[in-house]
């Protein structure tokens, strides 16, 4: 389980307070108007921002002071921060190592998760040569390698058409469910959340909120979160 208590966060006068308790592994949608702190929480989570007070938890054990890399967590971003200069498999081995040169264990790693994603015979071409959902695929089978059991997602397929994108979320659900692995991932898109997500984090006036069914939330959104959308979703 994965317990917020009373985590506050703050950055020069934004305020952001969530206290969520027992997040079980599974799929969950973090939405809410443009600014209002979606992409801070998952930052938070990692390690990359602060936490004025508090306690992060996992599996009983408080994580809040802990180091990005000793979380239980592996963080996906919208640009897919992959370094241009380096190949696929290159980019892919620093989720686990530094060294230039990868041990036969680690290469079989890669391969495997090259394979998990569709991506096999592509270990050798650079970003460049590769399609934006490649390149998501790319940086989908890094976060694979890391093998945490908590994955955020930061709007990381929000670049891609409507077809590849939905194939990432099939993916990523079928990965989630095989690996038992507990998703957030920050959308500004309702039938991504619909499509993949049970449950949703409503983020709003400087609070998180408690999961809900995503459905019910999205057949009747608060205001601010009716507004953000600009119209009501049809849930079938």
């Amino acid at each position: 389980m994965l317990n917020m208590l009373n985590l506050r966060l703050q950055q020069g006068a934004f305020n952001l307070l969530a206290s969520v308790p027992n997040l079980s592994p599974k799929i969950y949608a973090v939405m809410g108007p443009s600014g209002a702190g979606k992409s801070t929480l998952l930052a938070a989570l990692a390690g990359f921002v602060p936490v004025q007070s508090g306690t992060l938890s996992w599996q009983g054990i408080d994580i809040t002071s802990w180091k990005p890399a000793d979380r239980p967590m592996a963080m996906l971003f919208q640009d897919n921060n992959l370094f241009p200069h380096l190949t696929a498999e290159r980019n892919i081995a620093l989720a686990v190592t530094q060294h230039r040169t990868l041990t036969k264990s680690t290469r079989q790693k890669i391969l495997t998760a090259l394979m998990r994603v569709g991506l096999e015979g592509f270990g050798d071409y650079k970003p460049g040569q590769l399609s934006g959902g490649q390149q998501s695929r790319v940086a989908l089978a890094r976060v694979l390698l890391q093998d945490k059991p908590i994955v955020l997602l930061d709007e990381p397929f929000n670049a891609l058409g409507p077809a590849l994108k939905n194939d990432m979320l099939d993916l990523l659900q079928i990965l989630a469910h095989e690996r038992k692995s507990l998703v957030l991932m920050v959308t500004h898109n309702p039938e991504d959340a619909l499509r993949i997500a049970h449950e949703t984090l409503l983020v709003s006036d400087e609070q998180v909120s408690l999961p809900v069914s995503t459905p019910d939330l999205l057949a009747n959104p608060p205001p601010a979160l009716a507004t953000y959308l600009g119209k009501r979703v049809t849930v079938q």
